[in-house]
């Protein structure tokens, strides 16, 4: 698949974990541990992230890509702990558009795009 399949893939994939983590919010259960959300190799497109070459690892838009994707599941991680350990209303917080998590995926959303079109 070609860098920008993946990136297309990668954002409406990562724009599935505010449904995913609403829902824990409000059932208190989850598909997923924290410990598998929080590392950002575990996603498909982490996988892929990590398995890009030596040179591609060098550019600035991998690096920004990377940063931004890795504080992204640990803030999807701190939700989702919040919401299996019953601090419902902290973790409904952690979804609010003015949350660090919200503002961490657009600014992975962006930082993708830009890559995409580099």
């Amino acid at each position: 698949m070609s860098k920008s399949e993946e990136i297309k893939k990668a954002i409406g994939a990562h724009g599935m974990w505010k449904v995913r983590l609403r829902s824990a919010v409000d059932t208190g259960t989850s598909e997923f541990t924290v410990d598998k959300v929080k590392a950002d190799n575990n996603c498909d497109f982490g996988k892929w992230l990590h398995g890009l070459s030596p040179d591609e690892k060098k550019t600035e838009n991998w690096a920004k890509v990377r940063d931004l994707h890795a504080k992204f599941h640990v803030e999807a991680a701190k939700i989702l702990e919040n919401a299996l350990t019953g601090k419902k209303d902290t973790a409904a917080k952690g979804l609010d558009t003015s949350s660090e998590f919200s503002k961490l995926s657009a600014s992975l959303t962006s930082a993708m795009i830009s890559w995409e079109k580099a």
